[in-house]
């Protein structure tokens, strides 16, 4: 099978491999579409995703396909056709955290992309227990974005929200977008956006903000219940902050540089009672996660891009600078 394999730190290659052997309790699925994340630049570089890749690798966790084979101990009611999205953690179900329920912690946590080969080639290979069909409704194209949408919609759990809330997110790429789209679709009092793009305005609004603001250029006054940070550098971490009122809430949603630091207030903190939470990868979220993009938000409309699997390494390593807000490889031709 054609396969883009991460070899060493920023060398990425196309390669004619054979397909891995199927263990009896996973499922081959055919990879429809992949996504291309911030995680897949960050193990390109050389930096941890969920994990640290291990090299030779082929990445991408943000999958969608068809069954092709399961494997001669699978129990699950899917068969070989079905249509699915895929996710691509997978907690040891031994450790500490896995025994309190919080798996996303898994002191020993596997990841499709990641840790083992993942969606960037034409199958893969996938724990029975991590493959999620998808409602005729939904196009493969879209459920390849189940996987980034499930971990907003654990960030969105990890909060306490009520309906006379105000929001702001911080951040108008796609993962602000995502947040905006959901936040907007629970009926909000209000959800603003802080961003830099005017292009990306129009978009955000038809998506469901009342308001988005550039800090950078306008005075903005305005503090909120619930502050999102979706970007994951320091000068958006500490605005996410000081945009939250007295007992606001904060996620801490963006990936940041590992060796990066805040500064902040811990006067504030006292004051205002503040609340600031990370939120890492997607437990328990991803059947909430297609019946949102089933019937309550349209995440197609905003992939920006759709390419081949021969274009991917440009975008990581920066050769196309057109710029990408969301893209998919489509794998299956």
């Amino acid at each position: 099978m054609k396969a883009l394999v991460l070899t060493k730190k920023e060398h990425m290659e196309i390669q004619d491999r054979p397909a891995a052997l199927l263990k009896n309790h996973e499922i081959k699925v055919k990879v429809s579409y992949v996504g291309v994340c911030g995680t897949d630049k960050h193990l390109y570089k050389g930096l941890p995703g969920s994990g640290d890749a291990n090299m030779p690798v082929v990445l991408g966790h943000e999958v969608s396909g068809v069954i092709a084979e399961l494997g001669s101990e699978v129990h699950s009611t899917l068969n070989v056709g079905d249509r699915v999205a895929i996710d691509p953690n997978i907690p040891c179900g031994l450790c500490h955290f896995c025994h309190e329920g919080r798996p996303q912690l898994c002191e020993n946590n596997q990841a499709v992309g990641v840790t083992r080969d993942g969606g960037m080639a034409e199958f893969v290979n996938v724990p029975e227990t991590n493959v999620y069909p998808i409602p005729d409704s939904l196009s493969l194209r879209a459920a390849a974005m189940v996987e980034p949408v499930s971990c907003a919609v654990h960030g969105i759990h990890e909060l306490m929200i009520r309906p006379h809330y105000t929001a702001c997110v911080v951040g108008d790429g796609f993962m602000g977008q995502i947040f905006t789209a959901i936040l907007a679709s629970m009926g909000l009092k209000k959800v603003a956006v802080s961003g830099r793009n005017p292009k990306k305005v129009e978009l955000l609004k038809q998506i469901g903000a009342d308001d988005v603001f550039n800090p950078e250029k306008e005075e903005h006054g305005e503090t909120y219940d619930l502050v999102i940070e979706c970007v994951g550098v320091t000068a958006t971490q500490e605005r996410a902050i000081a945009l939250a009122r007295r007992g606001g809430q904060v996620l801490m949603f963006g990936v940041a540089d590992p060796e990066a630091s805040i500064q902040i207030n811990a006067y504030d903190v006292f004051f205002k009672e503040l609340t600031i939470k990370g939120a890492f990868i997607n437990p328990h979220a991803m059947q909430d996660a297609i019946q949102i993009m089933t019937n309550r938000i349209d995440v197609e409309t905003l992939i920006t891009h759709e390419l081949q699997l021969e274009d991917i390494p440009k975008i990581l390593d920066g050769t196309i600078k057109e710029k990408i807000t969301k893209a998919v490889a489509r794998i299956a031709q």
